[in-house]
């Protein structure tokens, strides 16, 4: 397997952590040309291709974007692994920025790339319709399917079946306060009557599936946003301290155990359908080599598979390529 770097990347970070992070990514003309100069140079746009109408493709040798963060280093090395026991070439590309990765895709650049279902759904939806339209992705995991493969199709891409692993908003509070309180859910904590500061981003204040519906569907007592971000350090030691209750992260933290930390179930499910699908290029890995390839991982890849190699990388110091061809192996995929 062979490496590209096609971005302006320095040190490695954490996943972005929440859906509306995940779409708020660097990008621009500048980063752009240097993505060209770098060797990956742009095809025709689909428009001029009329590439949604080719049959699918079945190249074998095959590009695998990643979006650059942790978690997408890791499931486009698990990607590239198992396409390559699957008989195909397979050549690991860090692109990390969607404005330049899913042109890539289009175009015939990239081949596959790991996304988020919810997420994926709407920012192709911003694409077409504008920055204004109405979100598609909801909670629902084939509502979301059904409007992201809707969105996909004419652009010549293909969105493999997710699996069940789901990266998304999520809320954790202290184990201990947990435990005094018998809280396992956040109908639990609504029902406690508790009165809770949230140490979450600035923009929970007006995301639905932040305060407002905390308290809409859960009946949460929040008294107060503290801005420290989302999943921050700064954020968890707010409520390791107990100066906030409860902090916004993702399901896929890997060091909530450091802070002391328990997640709290989503059993009302107010967060959107966030689970990892594979999505390809239609004309060169549409085939069904490559979705048979891909979908060995759906079988066994879990959340928690998911925040544990998170750890191993980012708290471990392990490789990323290293940490996913371990867990091929141990689940007898490699």
């Amino acid at each position: 397997m062979t490496w590209r770097v096609c971005s302006a990347r320095g040190p490695r970070r954490g996943r972005p952590a929440t859906t509306a992070w995940r779409t708020r990514l660097l990008g621009g003309v500048l980063l752009a040309a240097a993505v060209l100069a770098s060797g990956c140079d742009s095809g025709p746009a689909l428009e001029d291709r009329g590439e949604a109408s080719l049959p699918p493709g079945d190249s074998k040798h095959l590009v695998v974007g990643s979006a650059g963060f942790t978690e997408s280093d890791l499931l486009a090395h698990m990607y590239a692994q198992l396409l390559e026991k699957a008989g195909y070439g397979a050549e690991f590309l860090s692109v990390a920025n969607r404005e330049l990765y899913e042109p890539a895709l289009e175009s015939g650049q990239i081949d596959v790339v790991p996304e988020y279902a919810a997420t994926f759904a709407d920012w192709l939806n911003a694409k077409v319709n504008g920055a204004d339209a109405k979100p598609v992705g909801s909670p629902d995991l084939d509502t979301t399917m059904k409007a992201l493969r809707a969105l996909a199709a004419p652009r010549g891409l293909t969105v493999l079946d997710p699996g069940r692993a789901v990266d998304q908003n999520a809320f954790a509070v202290k184990a201990s306060y947990a435990r005094e309180h018998r809280l396992k859910t956040l109908t639990d904590l609504g029902d406690s009557g508790l009165k809770v500061r949230l140490a979450a981003g600035d923009e929970c204040v007006q995301r639905p599936y932040c305060e407002p519906g905390l308290k809409k569907v859960y009946g949460i007592d929040v008294t107060a946003v503290d801005p420290k971000g989302v999943g921050t350090t700064q954020a968890k030691k707010a409520v390791q301290s107990g100066q906030d209750q409860l902090v916004l992260t993702t399901s896929t933290d890997a060091t909530l155990d450091e802070f002391g930390l328990v997640l709290l179930a989503d059993d009302k499910h107010l967060q959107n359908a966030d689970y990892v699908v594979p999505v390809v290029n239609r004309s060169r890995a549409g085939s069904e080599g490559v979705a048979r390839a891909l979908a060995r991982l759906n079988t066994v890849l879990t959340t928690d598979d998911l925040a544990d190699m998170n750890r191993q990388v980012d708290s471990w110091r392990r490789l990323p390529e290293d940490v996913a061809k371990k867990y091929l192996k141990a689940k007898g995929l490699l």
